[in-house]
């Protein structure tokens, strides 16, 4: 995922790795936002006999910041239980799962919603259930009615769902940890090797989410509908967080429980940016930070390694970008799209400014109304319904960073400069047609999860 296997410690905590998240006015109901986080990636759909499921022993939250200052105001805090109704079995099921209340379904989970707004904690759901991870046709023969049956209502009016999807995000991870190749490009390469369509590392394997849709009166500070682009009090910037006890437990009998205060272990507002822009030495230490403490890893989106690396990758391809990188220039472009949000003014009237506060928050400008025709693109495609304003599940995040970091948006502020024309066109050769789990165009918008036993090799 964006954020997959990102640090070197959360590669080894996967219920605890914030793998992606997405914020977007929902297309079918724009009078409200859709906020997804998932988490556990790369799922294999047929890794039973214990199927994938969120952490009993993590704290997962949502946060929300309303009024630029980067610290949240609004948090929604999500607790998981796991409940196994036969111990006498080594089985997840001993029949068809037809219900969220099949006797046969042995092992489900279920989870408590606290929302918190201004500090002030109130439980709005509590005894909510999961479905089952999709085991396979026998298993689970109508998947799709079980999750619906999964989505609820919270006491305060927001659409909640948590539970298995398939992975929407699409990446060639084979090519690009490969010396950083990009296989339309690969003739281009430092290692020539001929040109070849992109490869979806991710496609066929699951994650689990954590879904809300919430009413937009609910996440400005004043409770207005937001109408007007211009407005500060239309933009939310949002992350995600996962946390850990300080200390763990175990006995002698396999249990084991958590003691002592929350600590972060994980986070993530906008995609790659821990993966791509933190250095591997700090990595660690950048999941365990607030986004309003951000100013300190500022240096590494002011000047990133990977518009350094793409000349020499690429030789002659980037001649333009290794001049702007050799003369130290600061990335204003990035620093805006990454760390405050886009002022008025550069993109002709758009903003999604939160403030001076530099911080990594997904950011989203909640009246600027869905695009009747999509841009995979967003912004960069003139699609200012996504993103960097938000992310909507089927938006080329890795397209439009590359295309950024290779100086495609610069002139934004710095009009004299020329981009090399490679750089509007950077792509890993991956699209949402890579995807073989049709998107849903309702909430929760992430496909039904890949079965584990029609799963393709």
């Amino acid at each position: 995922m964006s954020s997959h296997r990102e640090a070197p410690g959360i590669s080894k905590d996967p219920v605890a790795d914030s793998t992606d998240l997405y914020a977007f006015v929902s297309p079918d109901k724009p009078d409200t936002v859709t906020i997804i986080a998932n988490y556990v990636p790369l799922e294999e759909p047929d890794g039973g006999p214990n199927f994938y499921e969120f952490g009993n022993d993590v704290l997962y939250e949502i946060n929300i910041d309303n009024d630029g200052d980067a610290q949240p105001e609004i948090t929604y805090q999500f607790r998981f239980n796991t409940k196994i109704t036969n111990p006498n079995t080594f089985l997840y099921n001993t029949g068809p799962i037809t219900s969220l209340t099949s006797s046969s379904w042995n092992r489900r989970q279920f989870y408590t919603v606290t929302k918190i707004v201004k500090g002030h904690a109130t439980v709005v759901g509590s005894g909510l259930a999961c479905p089952p991870c999709n085991v396979g046709v026998r298993s689970t023969p109508k998947y799709a009615s079980l999750a619906s049956a999964a989505i609820t209502t919270l006491s305060s009016g927001e659409t909640v769902f948590a539970g298995q999807r398939a992975e929407g995000f699409y990446v060639d991870l084979g090519s690009i940890f490969d010396l950083g190749v990009l296989r339309p490009f690969q003739n281009l390469h430092l290692i020539h090797m001929p040109a070849t369509a992109g490869v979806n590392g991710t496609n066929n394997l699951n994650v689990h989410s954590i879904a809300l849709q919430i009413p937009k009166t609910s996440l400005t500070k004043d409770g207005s509908n937001p109408t007007n682009e211009a407005d500060p009090k239309s933009v939310i910037g949002v992350y995600t967080a996962a946390y850990r006890q300080k200390a763990s437990m175990h006995d002698n009998e396999g249990n084991q429980w958590g003691v002592g205060p929350w600590v972060q272990v994980s986070r993530l507002g906008n995609p790659l940016f821990n993966e791509v822009i933190v250095p591997m030495s700090r990595k660690d230490e950048w999941n365990t930070e607030k986004p309003s403490d951000d100013a300190e890893f500022a240096q590494y989106v002011a000047h990133p390694e990977l518009a350094g690396l793409l000349p020499v990758l690429y030789p002659g391809v980037f001649p333009n970008l290794a001049v702007l990188d050799k003369s130290g220039a600061v990335r204003a472009d990035l620093e805006a799209i990454l760390l405050t949000g886009i002022p008025s003014g550069i993109i002709g009237g758009f903003q999604n400014f939160t403030g001076k506060t530099l911080a990594d928050l997904l950011r989203l400008n909640m009246a600027i109304a869905p695009s009747s025709s999509p841009s995979i693109y967003g912004i960069l495609g003139g699609d200012l319904a996504g993103f960097p304003n938000g992310r909507r599940v089927q938006d080329d995040t890795v397209a439009i960073e590359l295309r950024a970091v290779a100086g495609a948006t610069y002139p934004l502020v710095a009009p004299s400069y020329k981009p090399d024309a490679a750089a509007a066109l950077l792509t890993d050769g991956t699209t949402p047609a890579s995807v073989n789990a049709p998107y849903l165009s309702s909430f929760p918008y992430l496909g039904t999860p890949y079965d584990g036993f029609d799963v393709p090799s």
